[in-house]
């Protein structure tokens, strides 16, 4: 039965997108909460009329850089203030980015310090992974496991980069403790080894054009550190998710642990099926802007990354949104060789229309697939399941509202982020989110921008695993 105390908000007669179903109702929103989902609610306070569009959760982005520290002296272009609007403005409602620890600096004091750049920035609801590039003795016995009680249930670490890179015995030290605090680990799945002696070797033989930029960081590397990543997380018996699943050989790795019954996860992001190494090659240094980690691989792997997607293989969609100004790409001049160019590319804003465009309107998935690859599935693998990543009752009124059959040619100027290109410049997309409601607050509104800076609130995240006390098979054995 429905309560007499008014609703705040109604969100009347659009297609609404349940994990199970597509249903023509309304939807209450009460105190920032869906309290209602029935058909022909009585008149809210505040009405939305939603009769031929699509009412979608809004977006978990749960791979996103914004306001990180200087990276070999320079920082990605979007604070926590254009970064939030960039992302609110593509359907998106909550951002997890990451908190970066690099050798010999604490992180808890990095930790601090992000919240201090997002409280007085946010537009919306934010929480942060943990960036673990130094697994310290205190790091690991008192800082993680503070930060993890705190909402900070998810760590991230790299096989590669100077500074971030761990090694395989530092790596099971912090998968020993993910096990024990039951969070999440995220591994960036390079072989370092493969890259720098490949780009020496380019190097030497004056091979600086951008398209050794995706040689040297071969597909080879990624299955190799991607099988290594799945065998540490097996010996330790604890779920990892592989980050950005770049290349075909990846996705067959993480095919065959799931086959195994092994609890890895993985995502993967809009460069690699809407980008290829071509862009990337160009005569002169626009290739630059396609130029990320992993790279985009060739065309002929796009298929390999749509079967993952399609089977299950790779579960969660997210931007990497790594923003850079051109100039910074190219810092270097127009000689700058591939290994200078700063690796990260823009599209928070641009990922949930270009998946919709070709996904959904491609005949590819279903609405429900994409809402979950986009929303459900990072909400219930990073602990904001309670609160995020679903239209039900009693979780955060966090909608997009999409026109289905809009046709948007993608450019710079359309987009809110603070860098000066997109590489997804010219494409076509049908399908476009026109007003975004987080919390219940209208905060874009086809063309209007309406939350301020500082609205966005930090959301301590639940572990998404329980902890595991006991010892693993190898070591009771």
């Amino acid at each position: 039965m429905t309560s007499a105390k008014p609703y705040d908000l109604v969100i009347r007669g659009g297609r609404v997108v349940l994990p199970d179903a597509t249903m023509q109702i309304d939807i209450g929103v009460r105190d920032g909460v869906i309290a209602a989902l029935e058909p022909d609610l009585p008149e809210g306070k505040n009405e939305v009329a939603a009769e031929g569009r699509l009412v979608l959760p809004g977006g978990v982005d749960s791979h996103c850089h914004m306001d990180q520290q200087p990276w070999e002296g320079k920082a990605t272009a979007d604070d926590f203030n254009t970064g939030t609007l960039s992302a609110m403005c593509g359907g998106t409602t909550t951002v997890v980015p990451f908190a970066m620890q690099m050798r010999g600096q604490s992180l808890r004091d990095i930790v601090e310090d992000y919240h201090e750049r997002a409280r007085p920035k946010a537009r919306i609801d934010y929480g942060f992974h943990l960036i673990v590039g130094d697994p310290s003795a205190e790091v690991l016995r008192n800082e993680i496991p503070q930060l993890i009680a705190e909402g900070c249930t998810s760590i991230k670490i790299y096989l590669t980069y100077d500074g971030l890179k761990l090694d395989d015995y530092e790596v099971l030290n912090v998968l020993d403790l993910a096990r024990a605090q039951g969070a999440m680990v995220m591994v960036h799945a390079e072989n370092d080894a493969c890259i720098r002696w490949l780009t020496e070797k380019f190097i030497a033989a004056r091979k600086t054009e951008l398209r050794y930029h995706e040689k040297a960081h071969s597909a080879i590397g990624d299955r190799e550190a991607t099988f290594r990543a799945i065998s540490l997380s097996e010996l330790i018996e604890t779920p990892i998710l592989v980050s950005h699943v770049a290349a075909g050989g990846a996705v067959e790795e993480i095919r065959r642990a799931k086959a195994r019954g092994l609890p890895i996860y993985a995502e993967t992001c809009p460069q690699y099926l809407f980008l290829s190494a071509e862009d990337i090659d160009t005569h002169d240094l626009s290739g630059s802007k396609c130029v990320c980690t992993p790279p985009p691989r060739d065309k002929s792997n796009q298929p390999a990354i749509w079967a993952g997607i399609l089977d299950g293989t790779l579960e969660v969609f997210s931007s990497d949104h790594s923003p850079w100004h051109y100039a910074d790409k190219i810092a270097g001049g127009p000689g700058t060789p591939f290994h200078r160019i700063p690796n990260g590319i823009p599209g928070i804003e641009t990922r949930l229309a270009l998946l919709f465009s070709a996904g959904v309107n491609g005949g590819l998935i279903s609405l429900q697939k994409f809402a979950d690859l986009t929303a459900g599935a990072p909400a219930r693998l990073f602990g904001l399941h309670l609160r995020k990543g679903r239209i039900a009752l009693g979780a955060d009124a966090d909608i997009a509202i999409w026109d289905p059959d809009r046709s948007v040619t993608i450019t710079n100027s359309l987009l809110h982020h603070a860098t000066d290109y997109t590489p997804y410049e010219g494409q076509v997309v049908k399908g476009w989110p026109i007003m975004t409601i987080s919390r219940g607050d209208i905060v874009w509104d086809d063309g209007k921008i309406m939350a301020e800076p500082g609205r966005g609130q930090f959301i301590a995240r639940q572990r998404p695993f329980p902890p595991q006390q006991g010892l693993s098979k190898v070591l009771a054995s």
